[in-house]
């Protein structure tokens, strides 16, 4: 698990994740991967560590970006079979990681990835109901997936590391590591599959559930969507194949918010609003542009980087 100046959510997602490792057979070990500058989160996790329960580590990755702290996982597991991520602010469900561990020992997978639902601390905006931009797919399980977040995955090592895939950690304050690697996994040959029982909840603040933060998401979605591909395949047909989506994406979403206010529509409106962002983002980034989402004060943007970027504590929540 990747952290970033959350005690309140360490303290309450910890004591779930070492129930559950100590479930499964052969027991699990927890690894809290801090990514503070300052490593915040080594006191509170000493603390746990020395009560009863399963196995529990805390490791300082001082660089900052996602990306070097998953690598940091990747790096800290190096003798292990399986290593599974969750973020920080999700709750695991009642058998989560055992449901992921017998697909993987069904299949052979090389990733396993579970659904994330939303909770949410206080009264949604009507803007952000209507648009459902909270509400994530479900799949059968046992479905092939070719794109996975961090947020609820598992993976055998032993193929990742034969594959050769690591976390790019020039995405690492921009955001989208986790889809190039995912799909660099599937590039390679390997099987990403679906499992539905494997449910976690995600905690959404409300500095997250606002009309800014989902365009932003949106905005950086797209943009992460073209980088990505231009890194699997850096032709200059593909960079005018997503210049042409984003451009389809772009209009479609102007032309639906067009609508919705003409209209007196609200979902119209929203849904449209973020289709036009994500296209947008998708457009830029097809021609180098960077959104950088986690930028932080000690940071220095990336060159390309979005005027008027957030930066700080809050803009680094993931």
């Amino acid at each position: 698990m990747l952290t970033y100046r959350r005690p309140r959510d360490l303290a309450e997602v910890l004591p779930a994740l070492r129930a559950q490792a100590a479930a499964v057979q052969p027991p699990a070990r927890v690894l809290v991967v801090d990514n503070d500058p300052a490593a915040g989160a080594a006191g509170a996790v000493a603390a746990l560590a020395a009560t009863p329960g399963a196995p529990l580590a805390h490791v300082h990755e001082p660089r900052p970006g996602i990306a070097a702290a998953r690598n940091r996982a990747l790096a800290e597991a190096a003798g292990d079979d399986v290593l599974v991520f969750v973020d920080d602010d999700e709750r695991p469900a009642p058998g989560w990681l055992a449901h992921l561990l017998a697909l993987h020992a069904r299949t052979g997978a090389a990733g396993v990835v579970g659904p994330v639902v939303s909770r949410f601390e206080g009264p949604l905006d009507p803007w952000i109901a209507d648009g459902r931009f909270f509400e994530r797919r479900r799949l059968p399980t046992g479905t092939p997936v070719a794109v996975a977040a961090t947020n609820n995955l598992l993976l055998d090592l032993r193929q990742v590391r034969a594959a050769g895939v690591a976390f790019d950690e020039r995405f690492g304050l921009s955001g989208g590591s986790d889809t190039l690697f995912t799909r660099a996994l599937v590039a390679a040959g390997l099987q990403l599959l679906w499992c539905d029982e494997a449910l976690v909840t995600d905690v959404v603040p409300p500095a997250r559930a606002t009309r800014d933060w989902v365009l932003r998401r949106a905005l950086r979605s797209g943009n992460g969507w073209s980088r990505t591909s231009l890194k699997l395949d850096p032709r200059l047909a593909v960079r005018l194949r997503l210049s042409a989506a984003g451009a389809v994406r772009a209009g479609a979403g102007a032309g639906a918010l067009l609508a919705g206010t003409c209209a007196r529509r609200r979902p119209w409106r929203a849904r449209g609003a973020r289709t036009l962002a994500r296209g947008l983002g998708m457009v830029g980034g097809a021609w180098g542009w960077t959104y950088v989402e986690y930028a932080r004060p000690a940071a220095r943007p990336a060159t390309g980087a979005a005027p008027g970027t957030p930066t700080g504590p809050a803009a680094a929540r993931r």
